[in-house]
This record gives C-alpha cells, sequence and structure tokens, in this order.
C-alpha cells in the first residue's frame, strides 16, 4: 500500500464507519457509558441539511430539505438529547463542534433554538469547549454569525475550495467569488475568535500558478486556520459518477507537487503545521482550558448522521451517501419514538488491539507524532513491540524518532493518506471491504 497512490484514503477516525454494524442485542446507553469517564467528553451535533450537495461530498447531508423538515428535526434533535443527556448523567465538555452538512444552513432563529438544545438540554458552556462550527459562503450571513457569536462560538470554519469561480464549479460547487468574499467579511465582522478556511487541491485545471492564487487570497484574510484538503473523486458522489475513480499516477503526482508547494508558502506565511491538512498562524496559542485528548476521552454524538466513541465502543446511526438512502435515514430519525434514542444502533467493538491502534493513529498522523511514554503508560507496553512493521516508515525516511516520540517527517506526512490505511487492522479492512455502498 505504502508503494501505491499517496491518496488512498483519509484516515479521519479509527475505526472507519464503514466498518461499523448493526449491533444486536442493541445495547442500551447507560450501560455503554457506564463507568467511562465522562469529565472531558467532546459534544458533536450534526446538522444534516445544506443549500447544495457539492461535487466531492461523500458527508451525510440533504440539499435544500424542506422547511417543514428542518423544524421536525430540530425538535427530535431535542428529544435525543434529552435522552442522551439522562443516560450520560453528569457530564462535562471540554470541546464541541457542529458539523454537517452545514449548520448554518439553519435560519437565525433555528440556530438560536439549537444552542437552546446544547446549552439548556446537554449543559454544553459553549465559550468553555471552545464550539466550533461549520458554515458556507452562501449561509454565513452576519445575522447567523450573529447569533454564532452572542453563544460563545469559538471558531468557525468555512469551505472556500478555490477563490477562482472556474475551479469552484470544476470541483462541482457553484459559488460566486463575490459570494466568498461576502462571508469572509462578515465572518471578520463578527469577532469569532478563530477562522479556519478550506482549500482543495488537485481540481481538473488547476495549476500551480492559480494555486499560488487562492492561497494568497486566504492569506490576505489572516485566517488563524488554513486546512488544505486534497481532492477525492468518491463512488456515489457528482464527480464519482462524471468521473470515475481509477487510478492515475500524473494526478497523484500533481496533488504531491501541489501540497508541497501549499505546505512550503504557508509555512514562509508563518503557519505551523499540525498534521497533513491542518495548519495554524504562528501568533494564534494552542487551545487553553480543559484539556480533551482525542486519543483517550469519549465523543458524544447528537444527531442522525453523528457517531459516538467510548473506550471500547464506537457507535452512531446508520449511514449513506446517495440522495435516496439519505433521505430514508432522516425520514426513519423523525419517525423514531423517544425511547429508541436510549440505544446505540451502529457500531464497532474494539477489543485490546484496536484501541492500541486507535491510539497510534490518532497520534502518529499528528505533526507531534506519538508520545511513546504515554503509550506505555496507557496500555503496558511499547509501540515497538505493538507495531514492529513502524520501521518500515523509519526505513522510507517517512518517519522519525528517538527515546520519547515517534513523529511523522515531512515526507511521511505529505503520505499520510497512504500511511493511515496501510495502519488499518485486518478485521477492520475485511469489515470495510464488505460494506455496500449506497
Amino acid at each position: 500500500m505504502l508503494d501505491g497512490s499517496p491518496y488512498q484514503g483519509y484516515l479521519y477516525a479509527y475505526p472507519h464507519k464503514s466498518a461499523y454494524r448493526p449491533l444486536r442485542p442493541r445495547p442500551a446507553l447507560r450501560e455503554v457509558w457506564a463507568g467511562q469517564p465522562r469529565d472531558a467528553l467532546f459534544l458533536y451535533l450534526h446538522i444534516p441539511f445544506c443549500e447544495m450537495r457539492c461535487g466531492f461530498c461523500n458527508l451525510f447531508t440533504r440539499a435544500q430539505p424542506p422547511a417543514e423538515q428542518v423544524g421536525a428535526y430540530l425538535r427530535q434533535l431535542r428529544t435525543q438529547a434529552e435522552q442522551v443527556a439522562a443516560a450520560l448523567g453528569p457530564a462535562r465538555y471540554a470541546r464541541a463542534a457542529i458539523g454537517g452538512g452545514t449548520p448554518t444552513h439553519l435560519t437565525a432563529d433555528e440556530l438560536t433554538e439549537l444552542f437552546a438544545i446544547t446549552t439548556g438540554v446537554l449543559g454544553l458552556a459553549p465559550a468553555a469547549a471552545q464550539l466550533s462550527v461549520e458554515t458556507s459562503p452562501a449561509t454565513a450571513t452576519p445575522d447567523r454569525l450573529a447569533v454564532l457569536a452572542a453563544h460563545g462560538t469559538h471558531r468557525v470554519s468555512m469551505g472556500v475550495q478555490s477563490f477562482l469561480d472556474g475551479e469552484a464549479h470544476a470541483a462541482g460547487r457553484p459559488q460566486r467569488r463575490t459570494e466568498v468574499d461576502r462571508a469572509l467579511l462578515a465572518l471578520r465582522d463578527a469577532a469569532i475568535p478563530l477562522l479556519n478556511v478550506d482549500l482543495i487541491y488537485g481540481i481538473p485545471g488547476q495549476t500551480r500558478d492559480t494555486w499560488t492564487y487562492s492561497l494568497r487570497e486566504a492569506l490576505a484574510w489572516r485566517p488563524e486556520e488554513v486546512y488544505l484538503y486534497p481532492l477525492y473523486v468518491r463512488p456515489l458522489t457528482g464527480l464519482g459518477r462524471r468521473h470515475g475513480d481509477g487510478p492515475d499516477p500524473d494526478w497523484d503526482r500533481q496533488r504531491l507537487d501541489l501540497y508541497r508547494h501549499g505546505r512550503d508558502l504557508l509555512r514562509e506565511a508563518g503557519y505551523r503545521q499540525l498534521s497533513m491538512r491542518q495548519f495554524r498562524r504562528a501568533d494564534v496559542p494552542d487551545p487553553d482550558g480543559a484539556d480533551y485528548c482525542c486519543q483517550d476521552d469519549g465523543m458524544v454524538g447528537v444527531g442522525c448522521g453523528a457517531r459516538s466513541y467510548t473506550a471500547d465502543l464506537h457507535y452512531s446511526f446508520d449511514y449513506a451517501v446517495s440522495v435516496r438512502e439519505v433521505r430514508a435515514i432522516i425520514d426513519d430519525y423523525l419517525a423514531r419514538p423517544a425511547a429508541d434514542f436510549g440505544f446505540a444502533e451502529f457500531g464497532f467493538a474494539l477489543d485490546g488491539g484496536e484501541q492500541r491502534l486507535r491510539w497510534l493513529v490518532k497520534s502518529l498522523l499528528r505533526a507531534e507524532g506519538v508520545d511513546l511514554s504515554g503509550y506505555a503508560a496507557r496500555f503496558g507496553s511499547t509501540v515497538d513491540d505493538d507495531f514492529p512493521h513502524l520501521a518500515e516508515l523509519t526505513a522510507r525516511g517517512w518517519a522519525a524518532g528517538d527515546d520519547d516520540r515517534l513523529a511523522l517527517t515531512d515526507e511521511g506526512l505529505a503520505h499520510g493518506d497512504a500511511i493511515g490505511p496501510w495502519l488499518v487492522s485486518g478485521p477492520v479492512r475485511a469489515a470495510m471491504g464488505r460494506a455496500v455502498l449506497r
């Protein structure tokens, strides 16, 4: 796998959701969370609605839902939140995010209701948890952003993808540059502490010069963070239906070149690299306050499409990409009786080996790498003993370490989307291979 395409998959969570299966019998959430630490959780709320479906998007979302469905979704979200809060008992959220979809597809009044659920039912303190919210150029309007700011939102992330209309359209995103600039101005006027801008490289027709243009246009706004995403053409997406997803060595070479160019430009502009994708302005401090550790602490997901993590069980609702299947799952969510939200539906149970592997994946794919003593303290064994095949990364010059830490080199980070899938265990890989795309 390491000798193949450097763009095999974005392993942002482990195990991948395609490895989840129906849990039979369904475990009660009270039992799932019994004995789990709940003093530094991550809260995630999913809003599965957008104003449009981008050509590269394989997220769980529906474009242009009827207004009455959005209202019904918020009412059902409150019902689920009540059941989850009762099952968890006393809990403290150290980090929080609202994603989708596009949460700001909701109107200002609907966003106010959403915050009433997160704070009044789930007990979230948005400012203390450094809440992050996703938005889009079309929906980052002053009235919506005012609601986010008033409720202590710390970070807003907007997918621009390209500052050139032609490139955005080639990626299946029919936006206008004037709309992007208007949204960025509104975001800065809202005085939300941290702005993140997403950009995509590898778009059809994109060149190093046009990529440089988008990077410099983004930097003109001095965003606190920038994410650089390689374009993927995935099954069941708009681009997938039009172009397929076969091997393309020339495209791989182009994406690697554009990645390295973007990485170097951001570093020269004073940004620190935190992962293959994430760059933070050097003068922006790392998060403070309650310390959430993605390797160890749990996540509570609320909403159709959200996933949750405990130490030994990851679970969610059903998942799909195609328009018909997404609509059916949302309809099922809206029709559920309240009691159904007290159980985990789909998931994957992590044995000791998978827990070790998840800890490794969540560490190694970050620029700071693996804390070797922290791993030993957590599991009572060493990374070298548990994962001897990591020596292959060192031999390639993709990883380096000492007695304290093992981290990917610059070239290792560049190949992070090959290293992640290479680390996946045999059982998880088999489960993913049996998943039916729909």
